[in-house]
């Protein structure tokens, strides 16, 4: 049985990421895994640099993001969130999922952002 791990932050998740892409798949690889996914806060921005990473030394890249979820949020009032909201990992099964994560991403970043108080 192998063990993949599906919630890693890269230099892309600021104030929370160490992990430097170009040395995640290689770690991974040494330690057998066949998988590792990226998650990082709110952003993709890394994800082709660690889609090549893992391509480059043999391991499945998994495309996710770590996305912040506020149920009573409304668009209009957007520095009024109520200070109620969940983190939510969001992974990529297939090439539809990465351009729906893509759009979710992209949308989050016009309409989306609060402030965290």
């Amino acid at each position: 049985m192998s063990f993949v791990h599906l919630h890693n932050h890269t230099e892309y998740s600021l104030l929370d990421g160490i992990t430097r892409i170009e040395e995640l798949p290689v770690k991974c690889k040494a330690y057998g895994m066949p998988a590792v996914a990226m998650t990082d806060h709110g952003t993709l921005a890394g994800s082709l640099k660690f889609y090549k990473a893992c391509k480059s030394v043999g391991i499945k890249p998994i495309i996710g993001c770590e996305v912040y979820f506020a149920e009573n949020r409304k668009l209009a009032a957007k520095d009024e969130l109520d200070e109620s909201y969940y983190h939510l990992i969001l992974l990529a099964q297939n090439e539809q999922g990465l351009k729906n994560l893509f759009r979710i991403n992209s949308q989050a970043f016009q309409d989306g952002f609060y402030r965290k108080g």
